[in-house]
């Protein structure tokens, strides 16, 4: 072979490299180029999947609120409802008294029409009595029990003897527990 046979041969492997060279390029750039995009694609799934959680906390914190505002509304006269507790005690003392006493007829009747006043506003405003009678069984849950005293009968064992207090009610919540006496 002369020489310009040789060079030739020697340029065409060169220019086979080159080429082939050239096809691995563009073989990793495209796939240099779809893992960019398939990057890009869990990118936005991620964000997404970040979306949905942050709007769904959103939503919660709003269900949240909007309960807490309400709760807030039901029992925000708690404080006054307590406050008036021994006010009412001390109108159905003094009612149990006048009762007795025939003579103060007309003061039984003021008095009564002033409880009964003050009782239908209170129930008006979401207070309620809780019903408590001597005979029930007596609940650790539902009863403060303020002594025991031994049971005139086999009947009232471990039940209410007597109401020392009553109990109630602001809406479903107890703000004060009926206290009894309990036999044993």
């Amino acid at each position: 072979m002369s020489k310009k046979d040789k060079n030739k041969k020697v340029e065409e492997p060169q220019l086979e490299d080159t080429t082939a060279a050239t096809a691995e390029t563009e073989v990793e750039t495209q796939v240099e180029e779809k893992s960019a995009e398939e990057q890009l694609q869990d990118q936005i799934v991620a964000e997404k999947d970040k979306f949905m959680r942050l709007f769904a906390e959103f939503e919660n914190y709003k269900k949240r609120t909007s309960k807490e505002r309400i709760e807030l509304f039901k029992t925000a006269g708690e404080e006054v409802m307590v406050a008036m507790l021994p006010v009412l005690d001390d109108f159905e003392r003094a009612l149990t008294h006048i009762e007795e006493d025939k003579e103060a007829e007309e003061l039984r009747k003021g008095v009564l029409l002033i409880y009964n006043k003050l009782i239908n506003t209170l129930e008006q405003k979401g207070l309620s009595k809780i019903e408590v009678n001597q005979g029930d069984a007596f609940n650790a849950d539902d009863h403060e029990a303020v002594t025991q005293i031994p049971a005139p009968n086999e009947d009232l064992k471990g039940k209410i003897i007597d109401v020392i207090e009553r109990g109630y009610k602001l809406g479903d919540k107890v703000i004060r527990f009926p206290k009894v006496v309990i036999g044993q």
